[in-house]
């Protein structure tokens, strides 16, 4: 038996293990939504343009809202042997009114008709990334200004370097995610021009309005060449791109998480419900949610290997490779959106320890720094002096076994006899973390400055994003 929605050409029926490896609706029909919204737009289009009748359109429209209720309701009747979403919704379109079904395909191919759905369910998530890494930097900001105050080691090579605060250490996550939002909303930028109307590959003779249907569905403008609406998948491997991104960032702060957890370590206790506990260890309390989002890192790269590798050598315009790419977006999205609500979570739900991150950042050292700058400020030494100078007096410290803010003031004079009681102030972590005023640096006071000043922008780009989102949904 032929295929009945394409299978005019052939005497015979595809083999069962062709309709195996064809058939994508296992995977696709997560497009329904932006399948019909697509197919609306379209009927109308054809309506206004006069090449179907109003009559047939209402129609189409009605049959396309039952179907769109029986989809989310769980009683549509799914079939591989119709290969995909747009086939399983035309045939059952077919079912329900009849011959104006038919009518439908006029003027489009299931080539830009899937380019459309694919960018709009692409736009759709980018949406909703945006919000979550909003929700995500919401949650570090309201953490950084509990902790502005909070002392903490500061680590290179992840040995003490030099006293931070808390909440400066997690603006630092702020200002990465932001960096990771403004990409994707490039990338959104760049993808919203309208594939509907490309047919095939070569456009139509048909009177179509693509500004029409572009308008309808939230696009910006309707793609420009023919040959590249149907075949780019650009907007696809960009999201993946920013997603991969986003991703590594939340496994470093992951992996911070499950560092500062740890007994050595101490610095925070996350809530019970992103924890767990051990089947045989009753004293065990596992940061697994952590570890599982620095994990996933690796689905989300690896959908973006995969997509790139599908799309290296493909001629224009479309191929069949092409419909390896949505499950490597699908899962790449949506596991990236995951992982976001739970970092959020966690980051909400966090407590810190701030007795024993101060009590951390007061040994190793941490204050070398400061003792070698109050040398060029006080004694004006040259820093490489100041630096040999307090190179010999950490090491002094390490033959005493106590740190430099516990050397008397012989130890200190025994190596630079200049020295003076003075220096004590800025051999205490606190002291050290309140001179760092400089823009950008650690100050408590830089950080409630830097937590108004994001609390501003959030709630600015909230605003601008929920206009925007109004212009640009489908209609």
């Amino acid at each position: 038996m032929t295929n009945r929605m394409w299978g005019g050409r052939f005497a015979d029926g595809p083999d069962a293990l062709m309709e195996a490896i064809n058939a994508s609706i296992s995977f696709d029909r997560h497009l329904y939504a932006q399948d019909i919204a697509g197919s609306k737009a379209h009927a109308s289009m054809l309506a206004a343009a006069g090449i179907l009748s109003g009559e047939d359109a209402q129609r189409i429209h009605q049959g396309l809202d039952t179907i769109a209720s029986e989809i989310e309701a769980g009683t549509f009747p799914f079939s591989a042997e119709l290969e995909d979403i747009h086939m399983n919704i035309e045939a059952r379109l077919k079912t329900l009114i009849g011959e104006p079904a038919a009518r439908l395909h006029t003027a489009r191919s299931r080539n830009d008709q899937v380019a459309t759905d694919f960018k709009l369910w692409v736009r759709d998530a980018l949406d909703n990334i945006d919000a979550q890494i909003a929700g995500l930097q919401a949650a570090l900001v309201d953490k950084a200004e509990l902790y502005a105050d909070a002392v903490m080691p500061g680590f290179t090579h992840l040995q003490s370097a030099q006293p931070v605060t808390f909440g400066h250490h997690l603006m630092a996550y702020v200002e990465m995610i932001g960096r990771d939002r403004a990409r994707f909303l490039d990338c959104r930028r760049r993808l919203n021009e309208s594939p509907l109307g490309a047919a095939a590959l070569a456009g139509t003779s048909f009177p179509i309005d693509r500004d029409a249907t572009a308008q309808a569905l939230g696009f910006d403008r309707p793609a420009a060449n023919s040959l590249d609406a149907v075949s780019d998948r650009d907007f696809a491997l960009e999201a993946l791109s920013a997603a991969a991104i986003a991703a590594s960032h939340l496994s470093r702060f992951s992996e911070e998480i499950v560092i500062w957890c740890s007994a050595q370590f101490g610095f925070i206790r996350l809530p019970d419900r992103f924890s767990t506990g051990s089947s045989i260890m009753p004293q065990k309390r596992n940061p697994d949610a952590a570890e599982l989002v620095r994990a996933k890192t690796g689905r989300v790269t690896g959908a973006l290997q995969a997509l790139l590798m599908v799309m290296k050598g493909l001629p224009l315009a479309y191929s069949k490779d092409m419909q390896e790419d949505k499950e490597q977006v699908f899962d790449g999205l949506q596991t990236l959106s995951l992982c976001l609500e739970v970092m959020t979570g966690m980051v909400a739900g966090l407590q810190a320890d701030t007795a024993k991150m101060e009590a951390a950042a007061a040994s190793g050292f941490a204050t070398a720094t400061d003792l070698a700058d109050w040398c060029v400020r006080v004694l004006d030494m040259p820093f490489r002096d100041a630096h040999h100078v307090t190179g010999r007096l950490v090491a002094l410290a390490e033959t005493r076994g106590c740190d430099l803010a516990d050397l008397s003031m012989e130890d200190l004079r025994s190596v630079e006899p200049r020295l003076t009681d003075d220096v004590r102030s800025v051999l205490g972590v606190r002291d050290s973390v309140t001179s760092r005023v400089s823009y950008g640096g650690t100050a408590p006071e830089n950080v409630r400055r830097e937590v108004r000043r994001w609390q501003d922008i959030l709630k600015s780009d909230k605003r601008q994003h929920d206009k925007a989102s109004s212009r640009t949904r489908p209609q």
